[in-house]
């Protein structure tokens, strides 16, 4: 695992803790540190463990080996309902014959919270999503983002030290699932608890998360703040799986950066310029043959490939400047060039 982090231990802490079903493990050996007030993202793709750990912090998996600490006390044999942390749930789970305001208040009740306080802390929560006018409704007269922002109110009244989040923004559409990305960071930030958030949405843990935990096979491939994960990645699995990248290594490498390691230029890195196109100083260059284009509203996505066959990706965004073009078509020949310091040396 690489990682940006010292060995201090976190706020949530595991210790070579693994997860077997069977013979098959789900998660092995694996040591992870979050810090108290961070929103801290486990991102892979299904089966790479996330959401096993996620269960296991919250108690609704046992651990097979290791430990698993909040605020320094040994939580791993404790029941779920022992620990000081609430889930949210993609499915939100709330109670359809309730009111907001009684969905809100339920578990405070299960503590036996006295009624004017309970009413009192759960018109806070309900206050701190924005969401006071509708209290007094049921869940089903609400909107999938209303509905979870409530869900949200339920766990954060019960003032848990941790908030595990279990892609809680996977039922909605896209554009409420990007307004809503940004009301949770806003929520996370005035609350000050530590956010455990899973999800398999690349672009949604690097724009909400202070550090991101990169899940394959039951291990962390790479742990680090986004910027590190995106611009350095430790492995061509990060590299891969973090957007859209151009791996080059042996002879193809060679060809074009001058050397066989594994290495990685990001697609938005390169830029295309007509045939006969000298590049500056500093940059790298190589010539090709337009063979698809792709218009994606913000960006334009353009596929080149070289006389060797080798074939790179550019991004350039669709700027509308006053005599600004520079968006080739297929079979176009053309120059893409980058600069040497964006080419990443991925290890082996």
């Amino acid at each position: 695992m690489t990682s940006s982090e010292s060995h201090e231990p976190g706020y949530v802490s595991l210790r070579s803790v693994s997860k077997a079903f069977g013979d098959v493990y789900a998660v092995n050996d694996l040591d992870l540190d979050i810090q108290s007030g961070e929103f801290f993202s486990m991102l892979g793709p299904s089966g790479s463990g996330k959401t096993t750990v996620l269960r296991m912090i919250a108690g609704f998996e046992t651990v097979t080996s290791g430990t698993v600490h909040i605020d320094g006390e040994n939580i791993t044999d404790l029941a779920p309902f022992d620990r000081t942390v609430n889930t949210v749930f993609q499915d939100y789970a709330l109670f359809p014959h309730m009111t907001i305001q009684d969905n809100v208040e339920y578990g405070l009740r299960t503590r036996k919270v006295p009624k004017d306080e309970r009413a009192r802390q759960a018109s806070e929560a309900i206050d701190r999503v924005k969401l006071s006018l509708v209290a007094d409704r049921l869940p089903h007269q609400l909107s999938g983002g209303q509905r979870q922002r409530i869900a949200l109110a339920r766990a954060l009244v019960l003032r848990p030290k941790v908030l595990l989040l279990d892609e809680p923004l996977g039922a909605l559409d896209k554009q409420l699932r990007e307004e809503m990305q940004v009301e949770l960071k806003t929520i996370q930030r005035e609350a000050g608890i530590t956010f455990v958030f899973v999800t398999h949405d690349q672009e949604e843990a690097m724009r909400m998360s202070d550090r991101i935990a990169v899940f394959n096979a039951g291990r962390i491939e790479q742990l680090g703040t986004p910027h590190e994960v995106y611009e350095n990645p430790a492995t061509a699995f990060v590299a891969g799986f973090l957007g859209i990248s151009n791996l080059l290594d042996g002879e193809k490498a060679m060809a074009l950066v001058g050397r066989s390691e594994l290495v990685n230029i990001r697609p938005e890195r390169i830029r295309l310029h007509g045939a006969g196109h000298k590049p500056e100083k500093d940059f790298s260059s190589v010539e090709g043959v337009v063979i698809e284009v792709a218009y994606t509203g913000a960006n334009t996505i353009t596929i080149i490939e070289n006389s060797a066959g080798v074939r790179l990706i550019s991004t350039q965004l669709n700027e509308e400047l006053p005599g600004h073009k520079d968006s080739f078509a297929v079979g176009d020949r053309v120059v893409a060039t980058w600069r040497s310091s964006h080419v990443a040396t991925i290890p082996h």
